[in-house]
């Protein structure tokens, strides 16, 4: 389906011809404190076409800490499965939300989710989801694995390996995998590569230990960029940029 995203770092043709992007519904708030805000929204709608402008396909998981998060309500004493399917209910109101942004931009865009809900979205059918990306249409997954006790970054791991992407980019607040917070330590170091194993022996703030894992066993990159930089996410694809791949 394209290279192996092992080529070099400079040229126009993307290094990848089919990714997963994740990013966290706390991406989706811009400077408020909660819920969506419509222009940060629609800027990431704007980087996501241009990488759709490339030929690149591009499947999406977002995230619903925006919203609800399932640990968070868990932690405050409610019943960990509920609070749980609460946080899936929240991406879906994120995805729906990307999805008008995107089609706004003129491209056309899915959301299945893992929770049937017809009236809304599309149910997840693997054959049927791979055959929306061949008719280059953005398919933003939601509703997480459709299962509790497993994070949105999970669930992208899971659907990027179902969708044979190349590589997930997990856009955050920073350009990269740093040994220690960079908002908290000067003296932060940013990792080029790393691989699968030191990021679990590290700890280190990527995604979690399941989704590494999965990640890892599969030998499925991952990019960690800034989503915040403008054009960072076709910079990289373009092989320009900074950011930190984690692989095997």
């Amino acid at each position: 389906m394209s290279t192996s995203g092992e080529e070099s770092r400079t040229g126009t043709h993307p290094t990848f011809s089919r990714v997963m992007l994740k990013i966290s519904g706390e991406a989706l708030m811009g400077d408020r404190g909660y819920g969506l805000n419509p222009p940060t929204v629609e800027r990431i709608a704007r980087e996501v076409k241009v990488v759709h402008d490339m030929g690149v396909e591009i499947c999406m998981v977002i995230g619903g800490g925006n919203i609800f998060r399932g640990l968070q309500g868990s932690a405050q004493g409610m019943e960990r499965t509920t609070a749980d399917y609460m946080g899936m209910l929240a991406t879906v109101m994120n995805a729906l939300a990307m999805q008008s942004a995107l089609e706004g931009q003129g491209i056309h865009t899915r959301v299945i989710s893992a929770i049937p809900m017809d009236q809304v979205c599309e149910p997840y059918i693997r054959r049927r989801a791979v055959r929306h990306l061949e008719k280059k249409r953005v398919v933003i997954f939601a509703a997480g694995t459709g299962n509790p006790y497993f994070t949105t970054d999970t669930a992208a791991t899971l659907r990027a390996n179902e969708m044979s992407c190349e590589a997930i980019f997990k856009g955050t607040k920073v350009d990269g995998v740093y040994d220690k917070d960079p908002a908290k330590f000067d003296d932060a170091v940013r990792y080029d590569n790393v691989t699968f194993d030191e990021v679990l022996q590290k700890r280190l703030a990527v995604m979690d230990a399941s989704a590494i894992a999965l990640a890892r066993d599969n030998n499925l990159p991952i990019i960690v960029f800034s989503l915040d930089e403008p054009g960072g996410f076709k910079g990289i694809l373009a092989g320009e940029g900074t950011y930190t791949r984690v692989h095997g």
